[in-house]
Protein backbone atom coordinates (compact mmCIF):
# COMPACT_ATOMS: atom_id res chain seq x y z
CA UNK A 1 0.00 0.00 0.00
CA UNK A 2 1.32 3.42 -0.89
CA UNK A 3 1.91 5.81 1.97
CA UNK A 4 -0.09 8.99 2.30
CA UNK A 5 2.95 10.93 1.11
CA UNK A 6 3.22 8.71 -1.94
CA UNK A 7 -0.42 9.28 -2.87
CA UNK A 8 0.05 13.01 -2.41
CA UNK A 9 3.18 12.95 -4.53
CA UNK A 10 1.27 11.28 -7.34
CA UNK A 11 -1.42 13.93 -7.02
CA UNK A 12 1.21 16.65 -7.20
CA UNK A 13 2.58 15.23 -10.43
CA UNK A 14 -0.86 14.62 -11.89
CA UNK A 15 -2.17 18.10 -11.15
CA UNK A 16 1.03 19.79 -12.22
CA UNK A 17 1.52 21.44 -8.84
CA UNK A 18 5.11 22.37 -8.05
CA UNK A 19 6.72 20.13 -5.46
CA UNK A 20 8.03 23.29 -3.82
CA UNK A 21 4.43 24.04 -2.82
CA UNK A 22 4.64 21.30 -0.17
CA UNK A 23 7.31 20.65 2.38
CA UNK A 24 10.04 18.32 1.12
CA UNK A 25 10.42 15.25 3.32
CA UNK A 26 13.95 14.26 4.43
CA UNK A 27 13.40 10.71 3.14
CA UNK A 28 11.49 9.59 0.06
CA UNK A 29 10.82 6.00 -0.88
CA UNK A 30 11.06 5.00 -4.56
CA UNK A 31 7.32 5.31 -5.30
CA UNK A 32 7.23 8.76 -3.73
CA UNK A 33 10.13 9.96 -5.86
CA UNK A 34 8.64 8.36 -8.95
CA UNK A 35 5.48 10.37 -8.34
CA UNK A 36 7.26 13.73 -8.47
CA UNK A 37 10.37 13.15 -10.57
CA UNK A 38 8.91 14.80 -13.69
CA UNK A 39 8.07 18.00 -11.83
CA UNK A 40 10.21 20.82 -13.23
CA UNK A 41 11.02 21.96 -9.69
CA UNK A 42 12.57 18.59 -8.80
CA UNK A 43 16.25 17.91 -9.46
CA UNK A 44 17.54 14.38 -8.81
CA UNK A 45 21.26 14.41 -8.00
CA UNK A 46 23.00 11.07 -8.58
CA UNK A 47 26.21 11.01 -6.52
CA UNK A 48 27.46 7.59 -7.66
CA UNK A 49 30.67 7.31 -9.70
CA UNK A 50 30.30 8.57 -13.27
CA UNK A 51 30.59 5.08 -14.88
CA UNK A 52 27.74 3.79 -12.70
CA UNK A 53 25.60 6.76 -13.69
CA UNK A 54 26.39 6.18 -17.35
CA UNK A 55 25.33 2.54 -17.08
CA UNK A 56 21.85 3.49 -15.91
CA UNK A 57 20.14 6.03 -13.67
CA UNK A 58 16.78 7.45 -12.71
CA UNK A 59 15.34 9.30 -15.73
CA UNK A 60 16.12 12.99 -15.49
CA UNK A 61 18.84 12.60 -12.87
CA UNK A 62 22.03 14.63 -13.16
CA UNK A 63 25.45 13.31 -12.23
CA UNK A 64 27.58 14.81 -9.43
CA UNK A 65 29.89 12.10 -8.04
CA UNK A 66 30.46 12.17 -4.31
CA UNK A 67 34.14 13.05 -4.65
CA UNK A 68 33.17 16.48 -6.00
CA UNK A 69 31.60 17.32 -2.63
CA UNK A 70 34.64 16.29 -0.58
CA UNK A 71 37.96 17.82 0.44
CA UNK A 72 41.60 16.82 -0.24
CA UNK A 73 42.92 13.28 0.25
CA UNK A 74 44.58 14.06 3.58
CA UNK A 75 41.34 15.51 4.96
CA UNK A 76 38.39 14.55 2.76
CA UNK A 77 35.95 15.74 5.39
CA UNK A 78 37.01 19.33 4.86
CA UNK A 79 34.59 21.29 2.72
CA UNK A 80 35.74 22.42 -0.72
CA UNK A 81 35.84 26.22 -1.12
CA UNK A 82 32.40 27.83 -1.19
CA UNK A 83 32.92 29.14 -4.73
CA UNK A 84 33.69 25.59 -5.94
CA UNK A 85 30.56 24.21 -4.31
CA UNK A 86 28.51 27.12 -5.65
CA UNK A 87 29.68 26.43 -9.20
CA UNK A 88 28.81 22.76 -8.75
CA UNK A 89 25.30 23.54 -7.53
CA UNK A 90 24.78 25.98 -10.40
CA UNK A 91 25.93 23.40 -12.96
CA UNK A 92 23.23 21.03 -11.69
CA UNK A 93 20.53 23.62 -12.32
CA UNK A 94 19.73 23.84 -8.62
CA UNK A 95 18.48 27.13 -7.22
CA UNK A 96 16.35 28.46 -4.40
CA UNK A 97 13.00 26.70 -4.69
CA UNK A 98 14.46 23.58 -6.32
CA UNK A 99 13.55 20.34 -4.56
CA UNK A 100 16.89 18.51 -4.66
CA UNK A 101 16.78 14.74 -4.13
CA UNK A 102 20.11 13.03 -3.43
CA UNK A 103 20.60 9.47 -4.71
CA UNK A 104 23.48 7.14 -3.84
CA UNK A 105 23.96 3.48 -4.70
CA UNK A 106 22.16 2.06 -1.67
CA UNK A 107 24.87 -0.56 -1.20
CA UNK A 108 24.93 -0.41 2.60
CA UNK A 109 24.60 1.90 5.61
CA UNK A 110 28.01 3.46 4.98
CA UNK A 111 26.89 4.37 1.47
CA UNK A 112 23.98 6.29 3.00
CA UNK A 113 26.55 8.56 4.63
CA UNK A 114 27.41 9.94 1.20
CA UNK A 115 23.80 10.99 0.63
CA UNK A 116 23.60 12.49 4.11
CA UNK A 117 26.85 14.40 3.63
CA UNK A 118 25.69 15.91 0.31
CA UNK A 119 22.27 16.72 1.83
CA UNK A 120 24.03 18.48 4.73
CA UNK A 121 26.30 20.38 2.33
CA UNK A 122 23.35 21.64 0.30
CA UNK A 123 21.58 22.74 3.47
CA UNK A 124 24.74 24.46 4.72
CA UNK A 125 24.89 26.33 1.40
CA UNK A 126 21.40 27.67 2.10
CA UNK A 127 19.05 25.28 0.30
CA UNK A 128 16.00 23.97 2.14
CA UNK A 129 13.86 21.73 -0.09
CA UNK A 130 15.96 18.59 0.25
CA UNK A 131 15.40 14.84 0.32
CA UNK A 132 17.33 11.57 0.18
CA UNK A 133 16.09 8.54 -1.73
CA UNK A 134 15.79 5.96 1.04
CA UNK A 135 17.72 2.87 -0.04
CA UNK A 136 19.34 4.61 -2.99
CA UNK A 137 19.31 3.28 -6.54
CA UNK A 138 19.27 -0.28 -5.21
CA UNK A 139 15.82 0.30 -3.71
CA UNK A 140 14.70 2.03 -6.93
CA UNK A 141 15.82 -0.96 -9.01
CA UNK A 142 14.25 -3.43 -6.59
CA UNK A 143 10.97 -1.58 -7.01
CA UNK A 144 11.15 -2.24 -10.76
CA UNK A 145 11.11 1.45 -11.66
CA UNK A 146 12.44 2.94 -14.87
CA UNK A 147 16.09 3.69 -15.58
CA UNK A 148 17.76 5.08 -18.66
CA UNK A 149 21.15 6.25 -19.90
CA UNK A 150 20.16 9.63 -21.34
CA UNK A 151 22.00 12.65 -19.96
CA UNK A 152 19.53 15.50 -19.47
CA UNK A 153 20.34 18.98 -20.74
CA UNK A 154 20.21 21.25 -17.71
CA UNK A 155 20.49 25.02 -17.77
CA UNK A 156 22.87 26.42 -15.17
CA UNK A 157 21.28 28.33 -12.34
CA UNK A 158 22.33 31.62 -10.76
CA UNK A 159 22.41 30.15 -7.25
CA UNK A 160 24.12 32.23 -4.58
CA UNK A 161 25.21 30.53 -1.37
CA UNK A 162 23.82 31.77 1.94
CA UNK A 163 25.91 29.81 4.43
CA UNK A 164 24.08 28.49 7.48
CA UNK A 165 26.82 28.56 10.09
CA UNK A 166 24.50 26.99 12.68
CA UNK A 167 25.00 23.62 10.94
CA UNK A 168 28.79 23.43 11.09
CA UNK A 169 31.38 23.12 13.83
CA UNK A 170 35.05 23.94 13.36
CA UNK A 171 37.94 22.50 15.35
CA UNK A 172 38.20 25.68 17.41
CA UNK A 173 34.47 25.65 18.13
CA UNK A 174 34.55 22.01 19.24
CA UNK A 175 37.55 22.68 21.46
CA UNK A 176 35.74 25.61 23.05
CA UNK A 177 32.82 23.35 24.03
CA UNK A 178 34.85 20.64 25.78
CA UNK A 179 33.49 20.10 29.26
CA UNK A 180 30.36 22.14 28.58
CA UNK A 181 27.43 20.13 29.99
CA UNK A 182 25.10 21.79 27.48
CA UNK A 183 27.03 20.39 24.51
CA UNK A 184 27.04 16.72 23.59
CA UNK A 185 29.78 15.32 21.35
CA UNK A 186 28.64 12.28 19.39
CA UNK A 187 31.13 9.90 17.76
CA UNK A 188 29.38 8.18 14.84
CA UNK A 189 32.10 5.59 14.16
CA UNK A 190 31.96 1.84 14.83
CA UNK A 191 32.78 0.91 18.43
CA UNK A 192 36.36 -0.27 17.76
CA UNK A 193 37.26 3.19 16.46
CA UNK A 194 35.68 4.86 19.48
CA UNK A 195 37.53 2.55 21.86
CA UNK A 196 40.86 3.21 20.15
CA UNK A 197 41.28 -0.37 18.94
CA UNK A 198 41.62 0.78 15.34
CA UNK A 199 42.04 4.07 13.49
CA UNK A 200 41.54 5.59 10.09
CA UNK A 201 44.60 6.34 7.90
CA UNK A 202 43.78 10.04 8.14
CA UNK A 203 44.08 10.09 11.95
CA UNK A 204 47.39 10.58 13.77
CA UNK A 205 46.38 8.42 16.73
CA UNK A 206 43.41 6.18 17.59
CA UNK A 207 40.83 7.22 20.16
CA UNK A 208 38.02 9.74 20.38
CA UNK A 209 37.48 13.35 21.37
CA UNK A 210 37.50 13.90 25.11
CA UNK A 211 33.99 13.53 26.57
CA UNK A 212 32.34 12.09 23.46
CA UNK A 213 29.69 9.37 23.50
CA UNK A 214 29.40 6.68 20.85
CA UNK A 215 26.36 6.39 18.56
CA UNK A 216 27.31 4.06 15.72
CA UNK A 217 25.97 5.28 12.40
CA UNK A 218 24.60 1.90 11.34
CA UNK A 219 22.05 1.85 14.17
CA UNK A 220 19.63 3.87 12.04
CA UNK A 221 19.08 1.20 9.38
CA UNK A 222 17.21 -2.01 8.85
CA UNK A 223 19.91 -4.65 9.44
CA UNK A 224 22.09 -5.36 6.43
CA UNK A 225 20.57 -2.60 4.30
CA UNK A 226 20.77 1.12 3.59
CA UNK A 227 17.04 1.48 4.32
CA UNK A 228 16.58 4.09 7.04
CA UNK A 229 14.16 3.09 9.78
CA UNK A 230 10.84 4.84 10.37
CA UNK A 231 10.73 8.15 12.22
CA UNK A 232 9.19 6.43 15.24
CA UNK A 233 12.00 3.88 15.33
CA UNK A 234 14.59 6.64 14.91
CA UNK A 235 13.17 8.53 17.87
CA UNK A 236 13.38 5.35 19.94
CA UNK A 237 17.03 4.82 18.93
CA UNK A 238 17.84 8.43 19.84
CA UNK A 239 16.09 8.14 23.20
CA UNK A 240 17.99 4.95 24.05
CA UNK A 241 21.39 6.13 22.81
CA UNK A 242 21.22 9.77 23.90
CA UNK A 243 18.67 9.80 26.73
CA UNK A 244 19.54 13.32 27.85
CA UNK A 245 19.23 15.69 24.87
CA UNK A 246 21.70 18.56 25.11
CA UNK A 247 21.19 22.17 24.14
CA UNK A 248 23.69 21.52 21.35
CA UNK A 249 24.89 18.32 19.69
CA UNK A 250 28.03 17.99 17.56
CA UNK A 251 28.44 14.88 15.40
CA UNK A 252 31.87 13.74 14.23
CA UNK A 253 33.72 10.67 12.90
CA UNK A 254 36.95 10.27 10.94
CA UNK A 255 36.18 12.48 7.94
CA UNK A 256 32.62 13.74 8.41
CA UNK A 257 31.01 10.89 6.44
CA UNK A 258 29.52 8.56 9.06
CA UNK A 259 28.92 11.66 11.18
CA UNK A 260 26.66 13.05 8.47
CA UNK A 261 24.33 10.09 9.04
CA UNK A 262 24.09 10.80 12.77
CA UNK A 263 23.54 14.49 12.00
CA UNK A 264 20.81 13.66 9.49
CA UNK A 265 19.11 11.23 11.86
CA UNK A 266 19.12 13.53 14.88
CA UNK A 267 18.42 16.80 13.07
CA UNK A 268 16.23 15.92 10.11
CA UNK A 269 14.40 12.75 11.19
CA UNK A 270 14.26 12.88 14.99
CA UNK A 271 13.94 16.65 15.01
CA UNK A 272 16.42 17.58 17.73
CA UNK A 273 17.46 21.22 17.73
CA UNK A 274 20.94 22.69 17.32
CA UNK A 275 22.65 19.67 15.82
CA UNK A 276 25.96 20.48 14.12
CA UNK A 277 28.33 18.49 11.97
CA UNK A 278 32.08 18.66 12.53
CA UNK A 279 33.15 17.91 8.93
CA UNK A 280 36.92 17.87 9.46
CA UNK A 281 36.45 15.45 12.39
CA UNK A 282 39.36 13.38 13.73
CA UNK A 283 41.36 13.71 10.52
CA UNK A 284 41.99 17.26 11.69
CA UNK A 285 41.48 17.04 15.46
CA UNK A 286 43.98 14.22 16.02
CA UNK A 287 46.78 16.07 14.25
CA UNK A 288 47.10 18.51 17.15
CA UNK A 289 48.65 16.71 20.13
CA UNK A 290 47.43 19.47 22.43
CA UNK A 291 43.75 18.69 21.78
CA UNK A 292 42.47 16.22 24.40
CA UNK A 293 41.44 12.73 23.42
CA UNK A 294 40.17 9.66 25.24
CA UNK A 295 40.72 5.94 24.63
CA UNK A 296 44.15 6.54 23.15
CA UNK A 297 46.17 3.34 23.68
CA UNK A 298 49.81 3.40 24.79
CA UNK A 299 52.54 3.57 22.17
CA UNK A 300 53.36 -0.12 22.53
CA UNK A 301 49.74 -1.10 22.00
CA UNK A 302 49.49 1.16 18.96
CA UNK A 303 52.53 -0.52 17.37
CA UNK A 304 51.15 -3.97 18.16
CA UNK A 305 47.75 -3.09 16.65
CA UNK A 306 49.48 -1.76 13.55
CA UNK A 307 51.45 -4.99 13.16
CA UNK A 308 48.27 -7.02 13.61
CA UNK A 309 46.66 -4.97 10.87
CA UNK A 310 49.57 -5.58 8.51
CA UNK A 311 49.54 -9.31 9.22
CA UNK A 312 45.76 -9.64 9.08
Amino acid sequence: MKSLLSLFAVAVATLGVSSAAWAAQPLLNPSELDGIRQDAAVRIIDIRPAPDYAAGHIPGAVSAPYGQWRGPADNPGKLPPTNVLTDLVRSLGVADGTHAVVVSSGANSTDFGASARVYWTLKYLGLHDLSILNGGLKAWANAGLAQDTAVPAVAASTFTAQLDESLIATTDQVAAQLGNPDTQLVDARPLDFYLGKTKAPTARVPGTIDGAVNLENDKWFKPGTSIFVSADQARKIAAESLPKPAAETISFCNTGHWAATDWFALSEVVGRKNVRLYPASLAEWSQNAKLPMENVPGRGTQILNKLKGLIG
